[in-house]
């Protein structure tokens, strides 16, 4: 009889420098961090070892109990303490919001009640949404861990609310990359750039029109273990769908594989055909879709002929796009243009 497999152990990828950040904040209040390591089960002689790593779970022990017992959510970032509490107050503030557009800017809002240390702007230009973090006090050797959550709260806060994960473009870092930079795009996902002018990121416009999906009871049972959506992605993502279609629609030429889509959009080809059908979608149907409306445009206002429409919207040659067209709309494409004039 083979052996009984045993479950694979967390993956332990939290940067030890986190944890070093959160010993500060105990050292900064004269707090001794015995109590809250050993919660985490993190011994004290791997604190200083540069290559070692917690796994999620273990730092969101800590992470809870130095917030509870320093009676400060931000861990001695800010110039005052941010009380046990003040993060949920954010959140229930921006909860009846209509859309994630308006609760992002009640959370950029509201934050400057808690702290002016550092303030949060929202931007949108040409079709991009932008957070961005002002730094108006030195943060001190606080102030990666500090940049990196509160931009974590909000992602996570955020994917939340809408019930789909925002998927980033881009995460910007004004320092360089650190040792444990292999630790951001779990993360953050998205392009990395470090060196950048101020700490933010950005993503696509269209999420700040999707409704909040939820509400006051929900927010409740979150806050009793808010912590995990800063540190772990959020799996679904609404939009996409809507991604992939416009990828295919602009960016014919790198869109011909799964492959391809998914290096666009920063993820995996086994990631990118588990979230689109976990949101009932394929990746075929979404090029059927769109190869069936381009071609349906170019037959009713063009007089290509159908060899070179079938190319130009990604068939191999005139017989296999007629047999698709066929499948679509029940006739040939040269009768379907006689139809439509």
């Amino acid at each position: 009889m083979a052996p009984p497999t045993l479950p694979k152990p967390p993956r332990a990828a939290t940067p030890m420098a986190f944890v070093r950040a959160i010993v500060r904040a105990y050292e900064h209040y004269g707090v001794s961090p015995a109590a809250a390591l050993a919660q985490a089960q993190i011994a004290p002689r791997d604190i200083d070892r540069a290559d070692a790593r917690v796994t999620a779970a273990q730092f969101e022990a800590l992470n809870a109990h130095a917030m509870q017992e320093l009676d400060d959510e931000a861990l001695g970032w800010f110039s005052r303490r941010l009380p046990w509490g003040s993060y949920g107050m954010l959140c229930r503030a921006s909860l009846t919001a209509p859309d994630l557009g308006v609760a992002i800017k009640r959370w950029c809002r509201h934050h400057r009640l808690l702290t002016d240390d550092i303030v949060l702007h929202l931007g949108v230009a040409d079709g991009v949404a932008t957070i961005s973090i002002e730094e108006r006090r030195a943060l001190g050797d606080f102030r990666e861990f500090c940049l990196v959550s509160i931009l974590r709260f909000l992602h996570g806060y955020a994917s939340w609310a809408i019930d789909s994960r925002v998927s980033l473009r881009e995460a910007a870092f004004p320092f360089d990359a650190p040792a444990h930079a292999d630790a951001y795009p779990l993360m953050f996902g998205g392009a990395l750039r470090f060196g950048a002018r101020q700490a933010g990121y950005s993503f696509d416009e269209r999420y700040l029109a999707l409704p909040l999906q939820r509400d006051e009871r929900a927010l409740r049972a979150m806050l009793k273990r808010a912590l995990p959506l800063t540190v772990l992605q959020y799996r679904r993502d609404r939009l996409l769908g809507q991604r992939v279609r416009e990828l295919l629609r602009t960016r014919p030429a790198e869109t011909g594989s799964a492959e391809g889509v998914a290096i666009l959009l920063n993820m995996s080809s086994r990631t990118l055909h588990r979230q689109l059908r976990d949101e009932g979608l394929s990746l075929q149907a979404l090029k059927d879709e769109v190869r069936h409306a381009q071609a349906v445009e170019r037959l009713r206002r063009t007089t290509q002929p159908i060899k070179q429409i079938a190319l130009e919207v990604g068939f191999r040659n005139e017989k296999s796009f007629v047999r698709a067209f066929r499948q679509w709309t029940g006739v040939a494409p040269g009768v379907f243009r006689r139809v439509q004039r």
